[in-house]
């Protein structure tokens, strides 16, 4: 490769997660096969050919090493998945991010977290226990991971500043949103840890918030709900906290306010009811850190050899327009899990193949080059 050994590093790892078509399940699908980042990158044009289409522009080594260096001038570093410090919770994701970005107090990640999320438009009330509940239970060496957003997550960052606090932002970690909370942003990167996904300068856009949440959720052993009306973000992470193994706690609420519903149908559907700090710290006492399933290697066990002619078309006759459980595929088709993900790693780098929530894929009707009203 071009950049020596410098590509075996930070360089091409950085290179193969800015590449279009390549996501976080299927960075760690690339890495688990080839071993390296830059392996992998050489790899591309043979398993888009195999997908039957043409691999997509890698990134340039420039726009990596300038990400590296405007990343460094804000004081600020990449961490990335398989590094011995990345959190291990986070790293359990299936579609863990390839890389965070963080600025403040990397010890902070060490540490027993606990999610506190809520209402943007949350009542005094709510903000005033959440501030509360998360200075309380920042007293008993907990931190706490929220998204920045305003009320609750607001309220959770201002009680949990001074013992331990954890910002998660939707766009680059040099973006401000929303901008009322400048001074807050500002403080938590040199009190407590701001982590971003994204790059540098990216503002954020409604399809970043789920992405956001994903982390947030990932972070913490369980995640505590202050207020949320029905579909809310906060119910995202909530349901993310719940198909991950967490603890779902959901502060129950009037049934004549809105904002309420969503924590009180969290209750009616499982979710442990807390009223205080003890109530949080009791339903995490039985959780031994050490079972959870910390020990997941990324990328332990590399795929076998290549999927054949025959299993391509047996799979690839499965997929439609219409997202389909991968599990459902593996059923039907009769492959091992390995063949068809290789299939499915093959396609999207291709660009025919789209991945949705839930381990779901979908054909796409039109390869990205060929999409109407694309130039």
């Amino acid at each position: 490769m071009a950049d020596g050994g410098r590509e075996n590093g930070a360089v091409a790892r950085l290179r193969l997660i800015r590449t279009a078509q390549i996501g976080p399940v299927s960075y760690a699908h690339l890495l688990a096969r080839f071993g390296s980042a830059a392996a992998a990158l050489e790899a591309l044009p043979h398993l888009a050919a195999r997908g039957g289409g043409t691999p997509p522009p890698v990134a340039p080594v420039a726009l990596a090493e300038r990400e590296l260096a405007l990343v460094a001038r804000l004081g600020a570093r990449h961490l990335f998945l398989g590094d011995p410090d990345y959190p291990a919770l986070l790293a359990q994701l299936d579609d863990a991010p390839p890389a965070i970005i963080l600025r403040g107090r990397t010890e902070l990640l060490a540490r027993t977290t606990i999610a506190l999320v809520g209402a943007r438009n949350a009542s005094a009330a709510a903000c005033r226990f959440a501030r509360q509940l998360a200075a309380e239970l920042g007293q008993e060496e907990v931190a706490i991971v929220s998204g920045l957003a305003r009320g609750v997550d607001t309220a959770a960052h201002i009680g949990s500043i001074e013992t331990g606090t954890i910002g998660v932002i939707a766009g680059g970690i040099d973006v401000v949103y929303p901008p009322e909370n400048a001074a807050l942003q500002e403080r938590i990167a040199n009190e407590g840890l701001l982590i971003a996904e994204q790059p540098p300068g990216t503002e954020p856009r409604a399809r970043h918030f789920p992405y956001r949440n994903r982390i947030i959720a990932g972070l913490a052993l369980g995640t505590v709900v202050v207020e949320a009306a029905p579909k809310s973000g906060s119910l995202i992470t909530a349901r993310l906290a719940g198909e991950l193994g967490r603890e779902v706690m959901a502060v129950p609420g009037s049934p004549l306010d809105p904002r309420a519903q969503g924590c009180n149908g969290l209750i009616r559907d499982g979710a442990t009811l807390v009223q205080s700090a003890a109530d949080v710290l009791e339903t995490l006492r039985p959780i031994d850190r050490r079972m959870v399933r910390t020990t997941r290697t990324p990328f332990a066990a590399p795929p076998p050899a290549d999927a054949s002619d025959a299993e391509r078309r047996d799979i690839l006759g499965l997929l439609g327009p219409v997202p389909v459980a991968i599990d459902e595929l593996i059923r039907q088709s009769g492959h091992s899990p390995a063949i068809v993900q290789t299939v499915l790693l093959e396609l999207e780098l291709a660009g025919r193949l789209e991945r949705h929530a839930g381990a779901r894929v979908a054909l796409l009707a039109f390869p990205p080059e060929h999409a109407p009203g694309r130039q």
